[in-house]
């Protein structure tokens, strides 16, 4: 099946109001903002900054989180990316809207920085899961639904023997695949990673931290369950398998809090980060819910392209916001940007998840690839070691790890080669693209 790249679009033309920009304060935003610069422009771009606004910028470099998070000057910015984030007055932020007005201005877009979380980690989201499910389940009861959906996988029907491996190795041929991901590097953008897990024991393992007054070791679970799926390893101490590229280097980079949000700021410098440290991957299963017609980040549309310039394929959840059959929700944020893969999350019956987002606004918003994301075992921060959760968050990892794999068999594949190889080597579903993209990913 043909690979779709990404819609291309030129983040210079996103328009600039006031009416645009939330208050300080209001839902979802710090008060800080995002301005996106020119590409390759970091001297110039600090200029403009200061010509224009009036505002001083620490560059990122080897910043520690605490400065990261209130930095000498107003701002910060990552040069590898050309994005800053900055506090602004109203009066500097009007300044900064005209300079992104001007075509022949270094500054190219204006937007507020947001918050995003764990997916599944969102507020509410337990409740309305539990409520989800058990109204999933009365529907097919009620209509005799013969085909087992995602109610029953969560509540314990699989058709696969998980003894020696989870269903999601099984049903993306990771199990019989050559690659190892050996050689490749795979940054997991979340909430750090365990450190003592003894499953990891020798692996290549360079951390870094993101948020201030926390270090890399994980107080959520969320990331070594992600970073499991996509890196665990070959044999671990207690079956079944649950890891993919068992030999990739892995990067853990923690830009979500022990509690499951972070700011852009953190998601930002943790993207600089790896693209600094040459990761072939970057997985993030992290996001904030849409709305119907609202349009993607032009900040992040950006730097995911320039990401994939850079040999550096960004993948990212759809999001679960979703609650089918009733209901599907667009995709999150920054997943939505046309330069990220977006994943989708399925069943082990093959059909896609109750929460998992859909294609539901035009340009962006398009969901490209499909992943195991129901009952998902990986490993998890000691004393527990492993856990089985649900969430397009377990299906993004998947992708990454098979992303990996693929870079390893494949050399010359980096960014958007590597999104061709990669939503080009499915399984077809017998489900709308607008669902699952292209289809399952499949391991080389």
């Amino acid at each position: 099946m043909a690979a779709r790249p990404p819609k291309k679009t030129d983040p210079s033309s996103a328009q600039f109001t006031e009416m645009s920009i939330p208050p300080v304060g209001a839902l979802g935003t710090t008060g800080r903002y995002l301005v996106l610069f020119r590409e390759g422009t970091p001297d110039a771009a600090a200029k403009a900054l200061h010509n224009s606004a009036g505002l001083r910028v620490t560059r990122f470099g080897d910043m520690s989180a605490a400065a990261l998070d209130a930095p000498d000057g107003d701002g910060v910015m990552f040069d590898e990316i050309g994005v800053a984030v900055v506090d602004s007055d109203p009066d500097q932020l009007r300044q900064l809207g005209m300079a992104a007005a001007d075509t022949t201005n270094d500054i190219l877009a204006v937007e507020p920085e947001r918050v995003m979380y764990a997916i599944g980690a969102i507020p509410g989201a337990e409740y309305f899961a539990g409520y989800r499910d058990g109204v999933n389940a009365l529907v097919e009861r009620a209509i005799g639904n013969r085909q087992p959906g995602a109610a029953m996988a969560a509540a314990g029907f699989n058709p696969f023997d998980e003894s020696a491996a989870t269903w999601g190795l099984q049903s993306t041929n990771t199990l019989t695949s050559l690659s190892s991901g050996k050689g490749i590097r795979v940054a997991v953008l979340d909430t750090g990673f365990d450190l003592t897990h003894p499953d990891f024991a020798g692996r290549n393992v360079t951390t870094r931290s993101f948020i201030a007054g926390e270090v890399a070791q994980d107080g959520h679970g969320h990331g070594t369950h992600c970073i499991g799926t996509a890196c665990g390893p070959r044999v671990p101490g207690s079956l079944p398998r649950y890891g993919i590229a068992y030999e990739a280097e892995i990067f853990a980079g923690k830009v979500l809090s022990n509690a499951g949000s972070g700011a852009d700021r953190g998601i930002l410098a943790g993207i600089n980060w790896a693209i600094a440290q040459k990761c072939v991957v970057i997985s993030m299963s992290l996001g904030a819910p849409t709305q119907p017609g609202e349009a993607f980040s032009p900040v992040y549309e950006a730097v995911a392209r320039r990401a994939l310039q850079r040999g550096s394929l960004i993948v990212a959840a759809a999001g679960n916001e979703s609650h089918r059959p009733f209901l599907t929700s667009p995709v999150g944020r920054p997943a939505n940007c046309p330069s990220i893969l977006a994943v989708a999350a399925i069943d082990p019956n093959l059909t896609v998840a109750t929460f998992s987002c859909g294609q539901i606004n035009g340009i962006g918003g398009e969901v490209n690839i499909a992943a195991p994301g129901v009952a998902v075992r990986s490993s998890w921060p000691q004393p527990v070691r492993y856990n089985t959760i649900s969430g397009t968050s377990m299906a993004t990892p998947h992708v990454a790890g098979i992303a990996a794999l693929h870079a390893q068999a494949n050399p010359n594949a980096r960014g958007q080669a590597l999104w061709n190889l990669v939503t080009a080597n499915v399984s077809a579903l017998s489900l709308p693209a607008s669902d699952v993209g292209t289809g399952l990913a499949l391991a080389p």
